[in-house]
């Protein structure tokens, strides 16, 4: 696939280590609050791993401008070498991530978001795992802090009441359908990260090469936290983000799924067992846009509620819920309460 990219960046030569692979921070910047920003820039700097290079992407931010970012990462990151782009036009995180992904160099990957803070042993941490576990791809806990940097909780799953972390090599299947594997903890094999190219449009980029991954080997979750995760204003958590009533519920819930199934059913090449489950995965999803506009579905939306057993038993119901009730729940769901 080919993506517009910009022409202008700036390279600092650093210090390397010897004797540890080298792992390559990828982050993609976009109207970046610089306070925040600067905080990240920082932790990535303090992090104790010895041989470290960052390449950093901004999205095309319209009102941050460019020089300020580069400014910011010029005083920040000084015990490395880094890389910064422009992006000629806005892309969106996944095909920035992407880019950031064909372009670098290393041996092991890291993503990065703009708004968090890394715990100075973070990827000691999950490198030694990654070897130890002999792992694809490793990924964390983390704790979670407000805007104003304050813990609000020790763990994701604190927030998030469906999030399980997983470790093992069949973990494909459950992949399809939720992500237990947040990017900015995430560590991977860089030559997995480029065989997942190009991304799944209809998958956040950390879910899709968390699948790429667990189709091929071993992923592993570190029960150690190794970042502070910043939830703050806007970015809501949870599963019905952007649902104001039952037609947004199809667009932002239902809609996205058949589509996901749909490309990965003609473009994702896997195993034989994990093909047959992208059908199934597809036969479900095809079914609940059809229970959830009246059309019949309901015995299939059933018969597969594997892939989601709370989504699907709720959709069979929650489509005959008069606006009022719907609402509620949808309000309970945002509350971390179901």
């Amino acid at each position: 696939r080919t993506s517009s990219t910009g022409s202008t960046s700036t390279t600092m030569s650093g210090c390397m280590g010897t004797g540890k692979p080298l792992i390559s921070i990828l982050m993609a910047v976009y109207e970046p609050r610089m306070d925040w920003l600067r905080q990240q820039l920082v932790s990535l700097n303090e992090q104790t791993y010895p041989n470290l290079r960052l390449y950093i992407r901004d999205d095309c931010s319209p009102t941050v401008p460019y020089e300020q970012i580069q400014s910011c990462v010029q005083e920040c990151i000084t015990r490395f070498s880094y890389t910064i782009t422009r992006n000629e036009k806005n892309l969106g995180s996944n095909d920035t991530f992407e880019l950031l992904t064909q372009e670098a160099d290393g041996e092991l990957f890291a993503y990065c978001d703009q708004d968090d803070v890394w715990l100075p042993e973070k990827l000691t941490v999950l490198q030694e795992a990654m070897e130890r576990e002999r792992a694809v791809l490793v990924c964390s806990d983390m704790y979670i802090i407000d805007g104003d940097g304050k813990q609000v909780a020790d763990s994701i799953t604190k927030v998030r009441r469906h999030h399980v972390f997983r470790s093992g090599t069949d973990l494909a299947r459950g992949l399809l359908t939720s992500n237990f594997v947040t990017g900015c903890t995430m560590l991977i094999q860089s030559d997995a990260a480029k065989r997942a190219i190009p991304f799944c449009p209809y998958m956040v980029h950390d879910h899709y090469i968390a699948l790429c991954c667990a189709a091929e080997g071993m992923v592993y979750s570190s029960p150690k936290k190794t970042i502070c995760y910043r939830i703050h204003g806007g970015n809501q958590t949870g599963l019905v983000v952007g649902v104001a009533d039952k037609a947004s519920y199809g667009k932002e819930r239902i809609e996205p799924m058949l589509a996901r199934m749909q490309w990965l059913k003609d473009n994702f090449v896997c195993g034989a067992e994990l093909e047959a489950s992208i059908r199934d995965a597809l036969l479900w999803a095809q079914a609940r846009d059809r229970n959830w506009h009246h059309r019949g579905g309901s015995g299939t939306v059933w018969k597969y509620r594997k892939f989601s057993p709370l989504s699907s038993m709720g959709e069979i119901f929650l489509k005959y819920a008069p606006d009022g009730l719907f609402a509620k729940v949808m309000q309970w769901a945002r509350r971390n309460r179901i």
